[in-house]
């Protein structure tokens, strides 16, 4: 990491042309080098799934102690894997907000440490404005080939955040809805914690919902077609838990069961998502729409997400399933579009956790 640079002398049109990026907001550790053009040089990331896995869900303490493990030995690899050293790498950018603060407070921390040892310009980022811009990405395997330069509707959907919001320009947002209660992801992994299937449960759920039948079980589709465009997945949970309980209680095989529980299951949430993605898009009258976060990773959603784009004529831009989940890759972008307008935080960057205040822009 300290060897002479052998890359070209940077262009003056462009100020900032690789920085290095961060992402620590939850229990995914993601170190990314990310160019001026959203190309992904490298990304690493660890996830911490064996580690919370006994627990059902994610452990603040936990997660925030093996980012300090993980953290500082990733970006020594992306080094190493890349060839390229400090002296390319023109400011680093690391998730601020919103999050988990402990986790946080390890991204921003090293990313300070970081830039007095260098000398490099600092500036944090929103995860989820990270998330937004993740199809605009590009690697030797993944490039949509479309800029960012029209107005879209974003759904973003995770196992923190389910929220939709209208993208006018980069930097310019307006939230259209977001989740009252619990998140569309931590609806799925819960169900599936009560059935058995681990956690994060997730990737299983879909998984055992290619099997099923999607109108065994009518579970409810909270607000769907209901005035305004928030969310609500508690009364789904609960449901869902409900609706195990009474068959494991009539002497049910439930194994048998589980592929048609979660093909009605997973129908519902993805039912509510696509209502609520059609309704902001008819609102909105744009005709571009953005999906992403981990649940962006699940089949159904894609299915439903490009059916509703033909049945619209709405261009639907999904992120490789890579760039889905919490990544680096997706803060370096973001990251580096913002230091290119001048925005730097230096040493009085701070995170901010989960509060409402930190999931707007």
């Amino acid at each position: 990491m300290g060897k002479k640079s052998k890359i070209p002398s940077k262009s003056s049109e462009v100020k900032y042309r690789k920085v290095l990026a961060i992402e620590s907001s939850c229990d995914d550790t993601s170190v990314a080098i990310v160019g001026h053009d959203g190309h992904v040089f490298a990304m690493e990331s660890l996830n911490q799934d064996s580690v919370h896995s006994p627990f059902g869900g994610v452990i603040p303490e936990l997660a925030c102690r093996n980012h300090t493990l993980r953290l500082v030995p990733l970006i020594e690899k992306i080094f190493l894997k890349t060839g390229l050293v400090w002296v390319d790498i023109d400011g680093l950018v690391v998730t601020s907000r919103p999050g988990l603060l402990g986790s946080l407070l390890v991204g921003v921390t090293v990313a300070k440490t970081l830039s007095l040892i260098h000398g490099l310009p600092i500036l944090g980022v929103n995860h989820l404005e990270g998330h937004i811009y993740a199809p605009f990405l590009k690697d030797h395997k993944f490039n949509l080939n479309v800029t960012d330069d029209k107005a879209f509707v974003g759904l973003c959907v995770s196992g923190g955040h389910t929220s939709l919001i209208k993208v006018s320009s980069f930097g310019k947002y307006t939230v259209l809805g977001r989740t009252l209660d619990d998140a569309a992801g931590e609806a799925f992994d819960k169900f599936g914690k009560v059935l058995g299937l681990g956690y994060p449960a997730g990737r299983v759920v879909d998984e055992k919902a290619a099997q099923g039948n999607r109108v065994a079980y009518d579970f409810p589709r909270p607000l769907k077609n209901k005035p305004g465009l928030d969310f609500s997945f508690s009364g789904l949970k609960t449901s869902g838990s409900l609706e195990v309980q009474k068959l494991l209680k009539s002497g049910g095989n439930l194994n048998e069961l589980i592929p048609d529980l979660c093909a009605s299951y997973q129908e519902a949430v993805v039912d509510v998502l696509i209502d609520k993605l059609e309704r902001a898009l008819k609102k909105t009258s744009l005709d571009r729409a953005v999906i992403t976060g981990g649940v962006s990773c699940n089949s159904r959603l894609r299915e439903r997400a490009l059916e509703l784009g033909k049945k619209r004529g709405v261009e639907i831009l999904i992120p490789a399933p890579r760039y889905c989940t919490d990544n680096a890759a997706m803060i370096g972008l973001v990251g580096i579009r913002r230091l290119e307008r001048g925005e730097q935080d230096g040493l009085k960057l701070s995170a901010q956790g989960t509060s409402r205040s930190a999931e707007l822009w």
